[in-house]
């Protein structure tokens, strides 16, 4: 029970750290807010956690072009609003609220903002992640991003 709670702990302490990297701090442009949501070991597979984010786009926001951890299998769900998304050489889409996607591990999110001037946009993002991955997510252009 002891060393079940302490393998639960450092999975909880390894994706807090991985939020704190889940969101680049840029100078310029209105960028996205993303807030942990949920962050739990999957028992029946080892090595493997589920996590979720709410990303909050306030109008006209955006996320720079990313890539997420190598194992990530990600599932998107738009709360509210419109979320414009192209990943891979997908074109790209606007998602309204109700409305979900999928990135494969390893994709490049090129595009990731609020569809409306006007209005925020909110997006739910749930992933499939190796337990052991320390970032959620890298900009593109960071050498890191391209490994």
């Amino acid at each position: 029970m002891m060393t079940s709670r302490l393998l639960l702990a450092a999975a909880c302490a390894t994706t807090t750290a991985a939020f704190v990297c889940a969101t680049p701090a840029l100078a310029h442009g209105a960028r996205e807010t993303v807030t942990p949501n949920f962050a739990q070991p999957i028992p029946n597979i080892p090595g493997k956690s589920l996590v979720a984010v709410v990303v909050d786009y306030a109008p006209a926001a955006e996320s720079v072009a990313h890539r997420h951890a190598k194992s990530a299998f990600i599932y998107a769900y738009v709360v509210s609003g419109a979320v414009e998304s192209q990943v891979n050489n997908e074109p790209k889409r606007v998602y309204r609220a109700g409305e979900s996607f999928s990135e494969p591990p390893g994709a490049l999110h090129a595009v990731s903002r609020n569809a409306s001037a006007t209005e925020p946009a909110k997006l739910l993002a749930v992933f499939v992640v190796d337990s052991s991955d320390k970032a959620l997510t890298t900009p593109a252009h960071s050498s890191k991003a391209k490994e």
